[in-house]
């Protein structure tokens, strides 16, 4: 053989060997939500120790911000305090930079994890961004590695929100800043908040004014509008835009008129329709733009306006349009709201029904930003044509209604992985990234007031979805990653630093593979904290009971979310309550009586179990409503759920011992 040749093959015999090993040594693509749109993997870790720092330059106070923010993020989910540091970044610090890219545009970054993490981005807010995959990267690691390698990344879309239905059920304060922080985490960055609504008349004997209505924002020129069963004070409302803003989510307050307005015209019945509805303003009486005029301006006035942000939703759905006139005078409506709060310096954003109510009088289009939610009220090729800009929220794919029996009760996130992206509108495909369509969003719409939902519920609804739509309106028609592999990897994220909506509890798995009870108390002393708060669908309670006489209310557990009796407060049985509404069993206990009770809960029903036998299941009811104009009844679903309230235990006089909280049956 030529020695020429036999050292040719020797080198490849060698190189070739340890090219593979090296190979398949560099770093896999990080799993995060929404999905990173580039990867370069390198080698070995990055540590992050107690002397890592987050560096950032001189004179650059957002950076500065961002980098408190990252590190008290990091504490929070990792237990792992990181200082901040304003200069030059050493070997084992993460750098923050802003660097011009124009490929990377206003929310894009790019990470390089080697000797450091140095992020780069032609904006604060792109790396604010990676600051958020940063964290969830980490989560594999509790906080300790991140995998060395280079990450470029960019959405699709620059507005990727949710809107929430607040008008026919209150959400409390600490929800939606809960909410902010979860939607920053997955990088969505715009969340509807729906002031106003009521419920459908059917279920409240057909009379208005007992059908459930709420405008949820308190009013200093209209002191009786507010709603008395929950709402949020001005500076409430204020604070909560602010936390958002620090965290990169826009809020979009929205006033809905000239329909869903009950709660307007129960509190001005004088502008309430006589032809189409008490839910209707009457659109042809001049005391019915004064109070709309003057209601905006209570919110939208002075240099520190209550609505702080750059966009202003002011509703326009669903209207009639039974005749000409009324559609004509709709359509002025709508023009005189979107000039009204523009203004004021707002971008006016409009739920699409301009095909529904098809006229004459100009509405206009120009810088306005329209729901595009059902082609059938408003075509979105139409309204594009029209100069219309969009967000797509289909509702035949995008509205979950909770225990409805219609729309969605959870959205099917399979299919909209698969096949979804904000191009798609209804039955209409458009372009990717089209100019005109903004972004897309989702909604919870809770029409059915009173059906047994709490906020928990709707937040298991949406938080499986919220993560499938993170990543369709950030990574676009086609993710790496398969549905498959994408479900199964989601459930293990964390919804955001310091929130835990739903109660979720890590299984404890003792060495033989056996599962062991989260929180075990040999005796339950009255009063007591137990060190968690609540536990999430799929548990266990269980305890031992030598009962004693206890008073009605009587509480065994409670935290802020919910409350579990030993004897309730109306008929003394066990029970829990949450968000407003009580659902007790069928049982009591005899003063003297020991017993073995077992409490399981699932997202269908609550158990209970005395010595083992199951004695009740509380699981979705079914209600009927008399509805007088037709003389038939029309079905509501009732939800008794429970995330069960652990964080304190009541003042009782039972003996309560034995407790053990396991995470499954």
């Amino acid at each position: 053989m030529n020695n020429k040749l036999f050292l040719f093959l020797s080198v490849i015999y060698f190189i070739l060997p340890t090219y593979a090993i090296n190979a398949t040594e560099k770093n896999e693509k990080p799993f995060v939500i929404p999905e990173i749109k580039t990867w370069i993997g390198g080698e070995g870790q990055f540590t992050i120790t107690p002397d890592t720092r987050i560096v950032y330059p001189a004179n650059a106070p957002e950076l500065k911000d961002i980098a408190a923010q990252f590190a008290a993020d990091y504490k929070e989910m990792f237990a792992i305090e990181l200082s901040t540091a304003e200069g030059k970044a050493k070997k084992g610090d993460i750098a923050l930079t802003i660097a011009k890219d124009k490929k990377l545009g206003d929310e894009g970054y790019q990470i390089a994890i080697g000797e450091k993490v140095r992020i780069t981005a032609p904006t604060a807010k792109g790396i604010f961004w990676a600051t958020r995959t940063i964290l969830q990267t980490a989560e594999k690691s509790h906080g300790n590695t991140l995998p060395q390698g280079t990450i470029r990344d960019w959405p699709d879309y620059a507005l990727r929100g949710f809107m929430l239905d607040c008008g026919r059920k209150f959400f409390p304060i600490h929800f939606l800043r809960d909410y902010v922080k979860f939607m920053s985490y997955y990088k969505m960055n715009t969340f509807q908040i729906h002031l106003n609504d009521n419920s459908f008349k059917q279920y409240f004997n057909n009379d208005w004014d007992r059908t459930q209505s709420a405008f949820r924002l308190e009013s200093e020129y209209f002191p009786g509008l507010t709603a008395r069963d929950g709402h949020y004070t001005k500076k409430e409302f204020i604070d909560l835009q602010k936390l958002a803003e620090g965290l990169y989510v826009e809020i979009i307050p929205e006033i809905d008129a000239p329909a869903h307005s009950l709660a307007f015209t129960k509190y001005r019945p004088e502008i309430a329709s006589k032809d189409y509805g008490k839910d209707h303003l009457d659109l042809f009486k001049p005391q019915t733009y004064a109070f709309i005029d003057s209601l905006y301006d209570e919110y939208l006035k002075g240099d520190e306006p209550v609505f702080r942000g750059k966009r202003v939703h002011v509703g326009t759905d669903e209207y009639s349009n039974r005749d000409t006139a009324v559609v004509e005078k709709f359509r002025y409506f709508t023009d005189h709201c979107i000039r009204l709060v523009e203004s004021y310096g707002k971008q006016a954003c409009v739920w699409g029904a301009l095909t529904h109510a098809k006229g004459n009088t100009p509405v206009k289009s120009d810088n306005v930003l329209m729901g595009a939610w059902y082609n059938g009220y408003a075509d979105p090729a139409e309204m594009i044509k029209q100069g219309y800009d969009l967000i797509s929220i289909p509702d035949g794919f995008l509205y979950i209604v909770p225990a409805a029996g219609y729309y969605y009760d959870y959205l099917n996130c399979k299919s909209l992985y698969d096949n979804w992206t904000p191009a798609q509108i209804g039955n209409q495909k458009f372009e990717e990234r089209h100019p005109q369509i903004k972004g897309g969003m989702f909604a919870v719409w809770n029409d059915h007031a009173g059906n047994g939902i709490s906020y928990q519920d709707v937040h298991y609804r949406v938080f499986p979805a919220m993560q499938t739509l993170a990543v369709k309106m950030w990574t676009g028609a086609q993710p790496e990653t398969t549905f498959e592999e994408f479900d199964k990897q989601r459930e293990q994220m964390s919804e955001a630093p310091g929130v835990n909506i739903a109660g979720r509890v890590k299984p404890v798995v003792a060495p033989q593979g056996n599962r062991q009870p989260v929180l075990a108390i040999d005796k339950v002393q009255p009063g007591a904290d137990t060190g968690i708060k609540e536990i999430g669908w799929g548990y266990t309670v269980e305890f031992d009971i030598a009962a004693a006489k206890e008073q009605p209310g009587t509480v065994l557990f409670s935290s802020d979310n919910a409350t579990f009796y030993l004897s309730d407060p109306v008929e003394g049985k066990l029970g829990f309550k949450r968000d407003g509404y009580l659902n007790t069993f069928n049982y009591s206990f005899f003063p003297g009586e020991k017993a073995n009770v077992k409490i399981a809960g699932d997202k269908e029903k609550t158990e209970l179990y005395i010595n083992g036998k199951l004695v009740e299941t509380l699981d979705r009811q079914t209600q009927y409503h008399h509805n007088s104009t037709n003389d038939k009844y029309d079905k509501m679903y009732y939800v008794r759920t429970l995330v069960f309230p652990l964080e304190k235990a009541g003042i009782f006089k039972s003996n309560i011992g034995n407790l053990k909280v396991c995470v499954g049956k």
